[in-house]
């Protein structure tokens, strides 16, 4: 069932009775539930086939809920939060004793958020709870960024409130603490660069084997089903693509090779926040044609590129 945005009292009826919704954000669609509920919460790990070690973002829809769910708000924390709130920023702090273990993988921080998205937070605004909203797609499958892309995911298991096409089009930026400096767990819609012009110099600290301390660190992420390929230049891939039915993605240039079957470019401009918007949209259509292999080319690996060459080394992994 797939909800218009004029359609939220339906929306809040189903997450007030313990069950799970797709949401839109301005990154990418969530799988929305009520974190005070063990049910739904449960729904949602079920849903995605999610490991229970891998903890869940919290969605606020005004700064003055924190006080509900952390213990602490370190000043470089509040700079960034001011900064970049409502946004694709997610902070990593103590949480609070009322926030369920289950939704933080049972570690003694919560990731939270204020997501930039219109229908989201007048959905928030009516309800009197936070949720939980991990990306709403199987673990390890590429994030959805439109309502189709989940109804393709779940059919009809699911309820999709649609907003349209997620206008950043890839995860938020995951800020964690060691002490009073800033950590960056995961790339994502804001760059590294634009964090430091914030509060400084950032480690970067986003690989996890198990036990992450934020979604996004594991190794494999983000994946389509079909065999993928991350290369600096797609010709040095030509022994493999002899007789075989190939896609490429690649950040710019042209869109007509008859050596590939299908060609994706992220942004013919070369414009990076373009190319972000443009990437799972583009890996989505390509995991789609059945294709034998696709092939992904890096793209410049400043600013914005970084996210997007952290997305595509997970997916090819």
């Amino acid at each position: 069932m797939v909800l218009g945005p004029d359609e939220l009292e339906k929306a809040v009826a189903i997450l007030k009775k313990n069950n799970v919704l797709a949401i839109p954000t301005e990154t990418v669609y969530g799988l929305a539930g009520n974190i005070y509920s063990e049910e739904a919460i449960a729904k949602i790990f079920e849903l995605k086939k999610r490991p229970l070690n891998n903890p869940l973002i919290v969605h606020l829809h005004k700064m003055e809920q924190l006080q509900e769910i952390v213990k602490e708000f370190p000043p470089k924390a509040k700079l960034l939060a001011e900064r970049f709130w409502p946004g694709p920023l997610t902070l990593v702090l103590k949480k609070g004793d009322n926030v369920p273990d289950l939704v933080t993988g049972g570690k003694d921080t919560v990731a939270i958020r204020i997501p930039d998205h219109p229908v989201t937070l007048a959905l928030l605004e009516q309800l009197p709870f936070p949720i939980a909203a991990p990306s709403a797609n199987p673990f390890n499958r590429i994030s959805p960024t439109s309502a189709a892309h989940v109804t393709g995911y779940f059919q009809d298991a699911l309820a999709v409130l649609d907003g349209g096409s997620c206008k950043k089009g890839i995860e938020s930026t995951i800020i964690g603490f060691d002490g009073e400096e800033p950590v960056l767990y995961r790339l994502g819609s804001i760059s590294k660069e634009s964090i430091e012009e914030t509060v400084g110099e950032v480690r970067i600290q986003n690989k996890a084997k198990s036990a992450p301390n934020a979604p996004g660190m594991m190794k494999k992420h983000y994946a389509p089903t079909t065999k993928t390929y991350l290369t600096e230049n797609a010709k040095e891939m030509a022994s493999l693509m002899e007789g075989k039915k190939v896609g490429l993605l690649r950040f710019t240039g042209k869109s007509e090779d008859p050596k590939y079957d299908h060609i994706e470019v992220l942004s013919p401009s070369g414009d990076l926040a373009e190319a972000t918007t443009n990437l799972y949209g583009a890996l989505h259509r390509l995991d789609s044609m059945k294709l034998d292999m696709i092939i992904a080319e890096r793209v410049p690996n400043i600013g914005l590129g970084l996210s997007i060459n952290d997305r595509l080394e997970r997916a090819t992994q």
